[in-house]
């Protein structure tokens, strides 16, 4: 496996980052997973974006997005695979250790493992916790993932494959690393971005190819919704056939198997969605 890392390439057993790193001690770095089907990422462009935004937000400098895409392709062409999870990882860098950044500036990783296409339906139960649509990190993708990490071994606990949370005044926000869509009366909804959830690639495309809403929505809408899905770049467009205890159907409803077939179609017709 090579892995590129702050400008070239590296066999993976040679790739060393410090131990005072601040995306490892602190959480400091933002970072985007990229689908890469037979060594073509999708949407990399909407990511590469993104990966900006959310540094911005957190106050790192401006990633070389020119870099980063010549890493993304000198990864791909050295790790030939059907589909894979291209990561790209972008952090403080080398720091003291405490909350203070360093002046070592930023650590850039890009690296891929394989991965399976997912099954079209799957199981989600909400959670206690909630998601604080006024915090500095809100609708940023960060590398300060414990929330998720502990939220998804509870789902796990009830075979299930994700967690969804609402926000702090009660209203359905997202999952751990998806968003959600429900069906009601017939018509498509998802939470807006104002709610806390990321501003998802996956999302933003089926929000625009399947007519979607983006409506405030209480998380006991799940409690009736007629159909479910979830939304992110390994999923694509996946139905929710369980939540918590409530069984909706042994397969995608009608709404939902359109979008998946959309987004299918759209997905295959161009690679890089703008």
């Amino acid at each position: 496996m090579r892995i590129w890392l702050d400008g070239s390439l590296r066999n993976a057993e040679d790739a060393r980052v410090s131990v005072f790193d601040h995306g490892l001690t602190v959480g400091d770095g933002v970072f985007e997973t990229v689908k890469a089907d037979h060594g073509r990422a999708f949407a990399l462009t909407r990511h590469l974006e993104r990966l900006a935004t959310s540094a911005r937000g957190l106050g790192l400098p401006a990633p070389d997005l020119d870099e980063v895409r010549r890493g993304c392709e000198a990864v791909l062409d050295a790790n030939p695979m059907p589909l894979g999870r291209l990561r790209i990882t972008y952090t403080g860098g080398e720091s003291p250790l405490g909350s203070d950044r360093g002046d070592a500036g930023p650590t850039l990783v890009v690296a891929l493992s394989a991965t399976t296409r997912r099954p079209d339906t799957t199981a989600a139960v909400t959670v206690p916790w909630t998601r604080n649509e006024r915090g500095a990190l809100a609708g940023l993708k960060t590398t300060s993932y414990g929330e998720n990490v502990v939220a998804l071994a509870r789902a796990r606990e009830q075979d299930a494959t994700e967690a969804l949370f609402a926000n702090t005044v009660g209203a359905l926000c997202e999952g751990t690393g998806s968003n959600v869509f429900v069906v009601l009366d017939g018509e498509l909804h998802t939470p807006p971005l104002a709610s806390g959830c990321l501003a998802g690639i996956t999302r933003a495309l089926t929000v625009s190819w399947a007519g979607a809403k983006e409506t405030d929505l209480p998380l006991d809408v799940l409690e009736r919704a007629e159909e479910i899905f979830l939304t992110s770049t390994l999923r694509d467009v996946q139905a929710v056939t369980r939540i918590d205890g409530r069984q909706l159907s042994d397969g995608p409803g009608p709404v939902t198997a359109a979008a998946m077939r959309i987004f299918d179609e759209q997905s295959a017709a161009d690679i890089d969605p703008r």
